[in-house]
């Protein structure tokens, strides 16, 4: 078991009941699953930029992403109707609790003048986004990356009904919020 999920089942179920007052344990809230998308940008048109981008992605998250397509024409930023725009990963389960816990401990840190993730990423349905300018935080990716650098959007989904739920949810999985 992962060392986020063990610390889950054993410290934050009960923090959260007791906090939120819930009668039962089922309605403590979770993390549903993590999606993590990279757009590909001014690269989509070099197929090979967008294999490396799925590539790093791939080691970055342990999980073959899905190449997302523009559902139609936009003349104004020269796209075509099922051109590649993006990629995305969807995790669950252990990998989910892996990325988390490297997101946390790892990646976050080694952004450059960190202070804290902003409380404003919140949805007003408890998911938190996270925007990252650079996958070179993560330690997996290599150095000979230096000329595909590209951002990644971090979708956090969660159970919680409010935001002051999944606020306390992440900040109790160590989540590294600004003061």
């Amino acid at each position: 078991m992962e060392r986020l999920q063990e610390q889950y089942n054993k410290n934050i179920i009960p923090a959260l009941k007791t906090r939120f007052k819930y009668s039962n344990i089922m309605q403590v809230p979770k993390i549903i699953k993590v999606v993590v998308s990279a757009g590909v940008g001014k690269f989509k048109e070099d197929k090979k930029k967008i294999d490396a981008i799925a590539a790093d992605l791939t080691n970055i998250t342990g999980q073959a992403p899905v190449k997302t397509l523009a559902r139609k024409s936009i003349s104004g930023f020269k796209v075509r109707e099922n051109q590649v725009v993006g990629v995305m990963t969807t995790l669950r389960g252990y990998r989910m609790y892996s990325f988390l816990d490297k997101l946390i401990n790892v990646a976050l840190p080694r952004v450059r003048d960190f202070q804290g993730v902003s409380v404003k990423g919140f949805d007003g349905r408890g998911n938190y986004h996270l925007g990252l300018k650079e996958q070179l935080v993560f330690p997996e990716v290599s150095a000979a990356a230096l000329e595909n650098i590209f951002g990644l959007e971090v979708s956090i989904v969660t159970t919680a009904k409010t935001d002051e739920e999944a606020k306390e949810l992440l900040s109790l999985m160590s989540f590294p919020f600004k003061k």
